[in-house]
């Protein structure tokens, strides 16, 4: 853990390593940061980045979201209310297709077809499934194919705004985004320790001495044994 998020500081953790250390590292996953990714590209110029496939499906559904948000607003001229179509749909769009049951399914496109007919939701919900489907692949070559095609349709100008501000993200960061099919790695491990974290500071109702924040953190992030906390001296 380091105090902040800056660039200069985490470039002077990495760099403070051991050059085994860093030698050893092959790739590493991040958010789309160009903070991070300058970070990587400056310390770590081997290490090949990629793009964790959480934060690209959940710029997908930001971005579905946001369509869905704005045609409430056209439509009804107000924020989602209980018994309006759009906003009845708006946990249903969030899950995976695959997951939906028959019923459920039925109820989604029927709350579509109320609230959506001019189907841009559909649309945007179409293409959250299909970045979902990429990281399905299994042949590399496949799979930029198909990236390609979601970036080339989602950027022609008859596509909501914020689909086209998607697909202008997704081919910034194509090439990193195509780097988890060479290994097929994800960040999990360390956004749950991210969690582990912010559940430690709000359970302590905050921190005002970092160093304290850090070893509460480390204590908990390492499974202790708390029955012989007591025993441990500290010289």
């Amino acid at each position: 853990m380091v105090e902040s998020r800056s660039f200069t500081e985490v470039a002077k953790w990495v760099n403070e390593r051991p050059t085994h250390f860093r030698e050893r590292i092959a790739y590493g996953t991040l958010d789309m940061s160009n903070s991070y990714a300058a970070v990587f590209s400056v310390t770590l110029p081997k290490a090949t980045q990629v793009v964790d496939r959480f934060h690209v499906i959940k710029l997908a559904t930001s971005a579905l979201d946001g369509v869905r948000r704005r045609l409430q607003l056209e439509r009804t001229g107000h924020r989602g209310r209980k018994d309006d179509p759009l906003y009845g749909s708006r946990k249903l769009l969030v899950m995976k297709g695959k997951n939906l049951d028959e019923k459920t399914t039925k109820r989604l496109e029927t709350l579509l077809e109320l609230g959506d007919p001019n189907a841009e939701v559909a649309l945007a919900y179409r293409v959250k499934e299909a970045l979902s489907d990429f990281y399905e692949c299994r042949d590399i070559h496949q799979a930029q194919k198909y990236l390609e095609e979601i970036v080339d349709r989602i950027s022609l100008v008859a596509m909501p705004l914020e689909l086209r501000r998607l697909g202008k993200t997704l081919k910034y960061w194509f090439k990193k985004i195509m780097a988890f099919h060479e290994e097929r790695m994800t960040n999990g491990p360390t956004e749950g320790l991210n969690n582990l974290i912010k559940r430690v500071k709000r359970v302590a109702f905050g921190f005002t001495n970092f160093e304290n924040y850090r070893i509460r953190a480390l204590l908990y992030g390492g499974k202790p044994n708390w029955r012989v906390l007591d025993s441990i001296v500290v010289k």
